[in-house]
């Protein structure tokens, strides 16, 4: 296959499948190519995106598209509230009344919300049909590579879902220029988290370079990126379905979506949930490796990069301690949490409830 010279390439290995991330300006262009790989061409392509990225780039992925395939769309409402069983439901149902079959092919067009409920949807239509991850997000930089796919619950974040693989991951870091503020923040929690878990230089490289959001130029963010990427390819290439080490790449996340559905899904952005929860996770980390000194450095980095270091008033943490003891890595109501040693080292351990609750305290 051709490449773009301006982009870069990661391999992505796993047992179930090896596939390629391209990443750079212009990659959704390769979408043609791609679809060109498949032993048999799709006849049928059904492109899941939402309100926001349709008005931006819907027109331009259904015109790369050869005219000989026919080409359908469906529109979610922008955010998390999105990946319900409704819309699963609705998916479901319009690619049956308009024919997909088994050569089909689902794109996702959109973040993290648009590729977990499309490729929950590519993974169980007709028992499984091939997926392409087009992101539009920098925290799709973590979502989009790797197989998790999924809608929410009611009484968890993820809780329905699968381990299924795309064909191809196109990441156009052109897309993300038209991102908010608020959007990119919540995106380079993810980035950081990577550099916290498995590579203390990127760490480093992030406090020289990256001072505020406003410092994330093109060849950095595409460092970034790449990192990120490489950084995921890694862990999930060793434990697919999530047996072992790809745990640690939920720094975060045990505080992180229990907050998001504590403040109602929404209400905090994912990064920002996750951001709060690494804060959270170092300072437990702390009372439990008395050698560990980073949360002061990581709060004044939160504070440079607009990151949230308080629970807001009005949720109490008992119910905090109920939604965590939701999350997936719990087993028989004790919390695992992904707690560091030191940059770079993480593993998971078992928590006691009143250790995190006098944590949640001082966090408000």
């Amino acid at each position: 296959m051709q490449q773009n010279s301006k982009l870069s390439e990661v391999k992505v290995k796993t047992e179930s499948k090896e596939y390629s991330v391209h990443i750079g300006p212009g990659a959704s262009e390769m979408l043609p190519e791609v679809l060109k790989t498949f032993n048999k061409a799709p006849k049928t392509i059904l492109i899941i995106t939402d309100d926001v990225v349709a008005k931006l780039y819907l027109d331009k992925i259904e015109a790369a598209i050869d005219q000989s395939c026919t080409v359908h769309h469906f529109i979610l409402p922008n955010g998390e509230g999105s990946k319900s069983f409704q819309n699963y439901y609705e998916i479901q149902s319009f690619a049956l009344e308009k024919g997909l079959d088994r050569n089909s092919v689902v794109i996702a067009l959109g973040g993290g919300v648009v590729g977990d409920i499309a490729g929950f949807v590519a993974s169980t239509f007709m028992r499984g049909i091939k997926f392409i991850q087009i992101p539009t997000t920098l925290l799709a930089h973590d979502s989009a590579v790797g197989g998790k796919v999924a809608i929410n619950h009611p009484l968890g974040k993820n809780m329905i879902g699968a381990f299924y693989q795309p064909e191809a991951v196109l990441y156009d870091t052109s897309f993300i220029s038209t991102l908010p503020e608020g959007e990119l923040r919540s995106g380079f929690a993810e980035v950081v988290k990577h550099a916290l878990i498995w590579d203390k230089g990127f760490y480093e490289w992030i406090k020289e370079n990256i001072p505020s959001l406003e410092a994330l130029d093109e060849e950095r963010l595409m460092y970034c990126i790449e990192k990120g990427i490489q950084t995921k390819a890694e862990v999930v290439s060793s434990d697919e379905t999530e047996q072992g080490l790809r745990a640690i790449l939920n720094y975060g996340h045990t505080l992180g979506h229990a907050l998001e559905a504590a403040y109602g899904y929404g209400g905090i952005s994912h990064g920002d949930g996750v951001a709060l929860g690494m804060l959270f996770a170092t300072e437990l980390s702390e009372e439990l490796v008395p050698s560990l000194d980073l949360s002061k450095e990581l709060r004044t980095l939160w504070k440079k990069f607009g990151f949230p270091s308080k629970i807001k008033p009005g949720i109490h943490p008992e119910d905090i301690l109920n939604w965590m003891k939701k999350d997936k890595k719990s087993k028989s109501g004790h919390i695992h949490m992904v707690l560091m040693q030191e940059v770079g080292k993480v593993l998971l351990e078992s928590v006691p409830d009143d250790v995190i609750i006098k944590k949640l305290a001082s966090f408000y």
